[in-house]
């Protein structure tokens, strides 16, 4: 088998990802699509990743692409984590990751609400509060949680989740809207207040796309993942597969087998693979830099990560349970991260040195952000560990 070594694969990043010279994308659904998808759980990251990638694109083009022409569709999905879906990926999405996610997702309320004592039959609880929360939904008007819970009240029920110090109490319309989100019968609208604030709604699914398609046989839908990830992120392990898919290694072995993916061996002696029609080596390409955001795609599109990130620095960026912050790149690799002041001004913090040219581009691009930000201070789950980063000397 062919090597494909470390820097090799920083150059198939940079170009596949639109983060080198002359590779950013011409609008929000090409850089999407070329991405596989986008990680939407914080508010701000669909924003900021496109902003990274996509030439002059504005806050009002990622709104047009989510909320008017609906190109992109947030999905819960793999690893239990919500997605910016291109509408061509959504049915392969719903019918694998998604429906896994699903299923997980209701076995563990309807537990929770007969431990409780909502309901003996806890299935059958779930199955008369979604049809009440359909029926709400049905005029196609988006609504937030605390809107369906004064219309419905049984959503207004309490559950306690966690353990310990982490054991709270929650009204059960999240993972009821969880659920029915995961199983694709709602999708969530505009948020309530800016862009970057964390207040979704909820819409039913056919209102809001059209007719429902058919979600895709279980294998088909992640032959399709597995395709599109290849190009995205190859070459990568089974392991990086398994974790990204957060599916099974037989589902990722099957789909390797089905396509006809390439075996190559990595820098360290892993095993990667490359789709059949991708097994080309790829050139260097030219020194760049990027600003990317909290769970920025990415960051976090291989669960082995040494060939882009030292592992001195993994602690500064990922925190004990593998979610990403924000990150700075010079030329293929996380040398640091970006936070904000109090008026909203970007600063790079570089945990290495990377000399005059990558410091000058990096602040170059974070005057940048600042202006397209203009005032608009994003906050995120894990500011106090890159604020802390900002510390450091």
């Amino acid at each position: 088998m062919r090597r494909v070594g470390d820097r090799e694969r920083r150059s198939r990043l940079a170009l596949r990802h639109g983060l080198a010279p002359g590779a950013r994308f011409a609008d929000p659904v090409t850089a999407a699509a070329a991405m596989t998808a986008l990680h939407a759980t914080e508010a701000a990251s669909v924003h900021l990743a496109l902003w990274a990638r996509v030439e002059g694109v504005r806050v009002a083009d990622v709104d047009r692409a989510l909320n008017q022409d609906r190109s992109l569709v947030k999905q819960l999905a793999m690893r239990r984590t919500l997605w910016a879906v291109p509408r061509d990926l959504h049915a392969a999405v719903l019918g694998s990751a998604a429906a896994r996610v699903a299923q997980a997702e209701r076995r563990r309320l309807v537990k929770d609400v007969q431990a409780e004592g909502l309901a003996e039959d806890g299935e059958r609880w779930l199955e008369g509060v979604r049809e009440l929360t359909l029926a709400q939904l049905a005029d196609g008007v988006p609504r937030s949680v605390p809107r369906l819970r004064a219309a419905v009240p049984e959503l207004s029920e309490k559950i306690t989740r966690g353990a310990g110090r982490w054991r709270t109490s929650i009204y059960v319309a999240t993972p009821v809207t969880t659920v029915l989100g995961a199983q694709g019968e709602i999708v969530r609208g505009p948020n309530e207040g800016g862009w970057w604030q964390p207040r979704p709604t909820w819409v039913a699914a056919d209102s809001w796309l059209g007719p429902r398609e058919e979600p895709w046989p279980e294998e088909a839908g992640y032959l399709e993942l597995v395709r599109r990830w290849l190009w995205t992120f190859g070459p990568g392990t089974e392991d990086d597969l398994v974790w990204w898919l957060g599916s099974t290694r037989t589902a990722v072995r099957r789909a390797l087998t089905t396509l006809g993916a390439v075996q190559v061996e990595l820098d360290g002696g892993a095993v990667g693979w490359l789709r059949p029609d991708d097994a080309e080596p790829v050139g260097e390409v030219e020194p760049w830099a990027a600003l990317l955001p909290t769970l920025d795609p990415t960051t976090m599109g291989w669960k082995g990560r040494d060939f882009h990130l030292a592992a001195e620095h993994r602690p500064r960026i990922f925190d004990s349970v593998g979610n990403a912050g924000t990150s700075a790149w010079w030329d293929g690799r996380i040398v640091g991260c970006w936070v904000q002041d109090e008026e909203g001004t970007v600063r790079v913090v570089l945990h290495e040195d990377v000399g005059r040219a990558g410091t000058a581009r990096l602040d170059e691009l974070a005057a940048g952000l600042t202006g397209w930000l203009d005032g608009t201070r994003v906050g995120n789950a894990y500011s106090s560990r890159q604020l802390k980063s900002a510390s450091l000397p």
